[in-house]
């Protein structure tokens, strides 16, 4: 049996708004599948709240809308739980960076086996246009009538400095490219994470797909991602280009790696000698 897209196609149609940008990831998310021959009953998608967190509605896998902020945690539940599940973490920006930012560093620098895909359109999109943790300098919302006065975090930035073993940038217009990441951060072994710049065309009128497209840029042929100070620094150019592809990766020992190297030298402990051990 050959696997096309339209096999993990779900019964329930996206909600989103027309031309917004995480249909290209999904379209994107779908093609990996296929080119992997993944078994829709081997794979899990897991959300948090938000726009793009509705995506595992969509699709005809295993999948879980969490809470907000938490998708990583359940993510990281299920992996530990069934090491052979593939399982991936989806979001938006405000999901990732805000109420779920202080998950973010533990599940990258446990170096947990899942793709951890963050959509970021720079705005709160499901809330009606507020500031959000990737909103520039000086962006006016609803929230901020006189220019947000915040420093934005740069995604791919902060995933390499926490300790992702794997780090890129994609763009929800490009879906070739983005297919090829997706690929890429699913086969990685570890923790993988990737941004895709999904423009939100109701709230955000600042950057549009033609402010994108006129920035957005491969990462030059030379460019190797095993340099962690050069990464950053590359993932941090924003202004007359924005670069994407793989920044950085490491081949590392994942978290199921040490739990399998500790229990090599465990003994079972029998429940006398647990009882004993107690007295």
């Amino acid at each position: 049996m050959v696997r096309t897209a339209l096999d993990y196609k779900g019964k329930l149609k996206p909600t989103w708004c027309p031309g917004c940008g995480d249909f290209g990831v999904l379209t994107a998310l779908f093609n990996a599948f296929a080119r992997l021959d993944l078994d829709p009953n081997n794979i899990a998608i897991v959300s948090g709240i938000g726009c793009s967190s509705r995506l595992p509605g969509f699709a005809s896998t295993y999948g879980v809308h969490s809470l907000h902020g938490r998708a990583l945690p359940i993510g990281q539940g299920v992996k530990l739980a069934n090491p052979e599940i593939e399982v991936v973490v989806v979001g938006g920006d405000g999901d990732a960076f805000a109420i779920g930012g202080g998950h973010f560093p533990h599940a990258a620098r446990r170096n947990i086996d899942l793709t951890y895909i963050v959509m970021n359109n720079r705005i709160y999109g499901l809330t009606k246009g507020q500031v959000a943790p990737t909103s520039d300098v000086n962006f006016r919302t609803v929230s901020s009538p006189y220019g947000n006065f915040e420093e934005p975090i740069n995604p791919v930035a902060f995933a390499i400095s926490v300790g992702a073993t794997f780090a890129a940038r994609g763009f929800s217009g490009k879906v070739d490219q983005l297919t090829d990441l997706i690929v890429a951060a699913i086969t990685h072994r570890g923790f993988a994470f990737l941004e895709v710049i999904s423009p939100c065309v109701t709230f955000n009128k600042v950057h549009t797909y033609k402010y994108f497209q006129e920035k957005v840029t491969p990462l030059p042929a030379e460019y190797q991602p095993d340099d962690r100070t050069k990464a950053i620094e590359m993932a941090q150019v924003m202004q007359d280009v924005i670069y994407t592809g793989i920044f950085y990766r490491q081949e590392k020992l994942t978290y199921h790696d040490w739990i399998s190297k500790i229990m090599e030298g465990v003994r079972p402990v029998t429940p006398k000698e647990l009882v004993l051990s107690q007295k």
